[in-house]
């Protein structure tokens, strides 16, 4: 610690819970639990609701996440989705950490996301039954060495610099997917290739109209010129409605416990968005899709680029499919429907045979060559994407206590144009 950090309460920069004028039954922005994310600077999604009680935030508020195990698994935000002076309502769940500055606001951020932080949190968490929960009083009485605040600001960016190619890695990803997506909608929901021939002229260059479907001629000469009945509707000529099943039989992980686990960087993947934990050995080879097998989040489908140990959910790979990525797609597509094959009230689940009840509409080898094909470079690059954000992570995790402690010297950065 540097001499010029003084130890301090934490709420000399710091407002717990600030109170703000909201009329009852006013219209506000409210936020679940649910959509808190573990380390993150944005919301999943706000809902619209009479606002009753609860916590009052605005943009620069960072919500604390205070009861289990949502404080351990790091569910902690900084609300900036909101419009200008917006005040939004939330679950007394957690907890709103307000800087008393506004140039703070990163700072108080990443402070909550400190191991320091959070521990003395857990170890004043009360309660003799059911979930646990830590008070904002007693939060308040935290004490830390509190750098001068030209170094809080130097602090926030080095930091804030990082989560923002972590963002734009994830946002360039995310426009990746939905361009495949859409993509498999065209060809293979919405069938425009074969409406785009079914319409043309007898005299119409099919490769002006290859031109404009954005595909090589070769490609469009694959698909069809007309429609045949089926019992779902109208198909291209040719083409078969099948059942999932028939084309691909997902495997079951292998069940493996937190007491067996050998610590290690392999993903355990379970019921949860994100890995359980990680292991030394894996028993799937990337590419994988994994679609989550029980609890609240059953049917969740992912992809994974490296190897993983699939534990409490469904698998396919190359064992299994030569079709990785383009069932991989047509199953987020069908995620809404997966989610809602659930069976079991207290413990949610889906298994394999629910999965294989699913329609696809089955346009044979050589398209869906040609599709995989066509998403194999989209996905190299998402892949090289989430590699640098695991990179970036770890950088930053790194940082974070050296900088809060001042083991790392900051005072001579020079910062030009910041707008954090």
């Amino acid at each position: 610690m540097k001499s010029e950090w003084e130890v301090k309460p934490i709420t000399d920069i710091i407002t717990f819970n600030p109170k703000h004028a909201v009329k009852k039954g006013t219209l506000v922005s409210y936020v679940e639990m649910a959509a808190v994310p573990e380390h993150s600077r944005e919301i999943a999604y706000f809902d619209k609701r009479e606002f009753k009680s609860g916590s009052k935030f605005q943009n620069g508020d960072t919500l604390f996440s205070r009861i289990t195990p949502c404080l351990q698994n790091g569910k902690t935000c900084r609300v900036s989705q909101l419009t200008k002076d917006e005040i939004a309502n939330g679950s007394t769940e957690f907890i709103v950490m307000s800087a008393k500055d506004a140039a703070d606001k990163d700072f108080v951020y990443y402070l909550a996301l400190s191991k320091e932080f959070r521990k003395y949190a857990e170890g004043r968490m009360e309660g003799t039954t059911g979930r646990q929960r830590v008070s904002w009083q007693s939060l308040s009485e935290y004490k830390l060495p509190i750098p001068p605040k030209e170094i809080r600001k130097k602090i926030a960016h080095i930091l804030s610099t990082l989560d923002d190619k972590i963002e734009l890695n994830h946002k360039m990803n995310q426009t990746l997917e939905e361009a495949a997506q859409a993509l498999f909608k065209s060809w293979f929901v919405d069938f425009d290739p074969v409406h785009a021939k079914a319409n043309a002229d007898s005299n119409v260059d099919h490769g002006q109209i290859a031109k404009e479907l954005g595909i090589s001629r070769d490609i469009l000469d694959l698909f069809p010129d007309e429609f045949e009945e089926n019992e779902l509707g109208m198909i291209p000529t040719g083409w078969e409605v099948k059942k999932f099943g028939d084309i691909v039989i997902p495997k079951k992980g292998k069940s493996i416990t937190k007491k067996t686990i050998i610590e290690g960087d392999v993903p355990v993947v379970a019921g949860g968005l994100t890995p359980a934990y990680y292991h030394n050995q894996f028993n799937v080879e990337a590419p994988v899709i994994t679609i989550s097998a029980s609890g609240a989040n059953a049917g969740f489908v992912n992809l994974y680029n490296t190897n993983i140990w699939a534990s409490d959910c469904s698998y396919i790979n190359s064992t299994n499919s030569d079709y990785v990525l383009t069932h991989y797609i047509y199953l987020r597509l069908k995620q809404s429907e997966i989610t809602w094959m659930q069976q079991g009230a207290a413990q949610p689940h889906i298994y394999p045979s629910h999965l294989m009840r699913l329609n696809i509409v089955d346009a044979g080898t050589k398209i869906w060559d040609d599709f995989e094909n066509l998403l194999t470079p989209l996905f190299k690059k998402i892949a090289i994407n989430k590699i640098e954000i695991q990179t970036l992570q770890k950088t930053r995790d790194t940082l974070l206590p050296k900088l809060l402690s001042g083991e790392l010297d900051v005072s001579e950065l020079e910062l030009d144009n910041v707008t954090h």
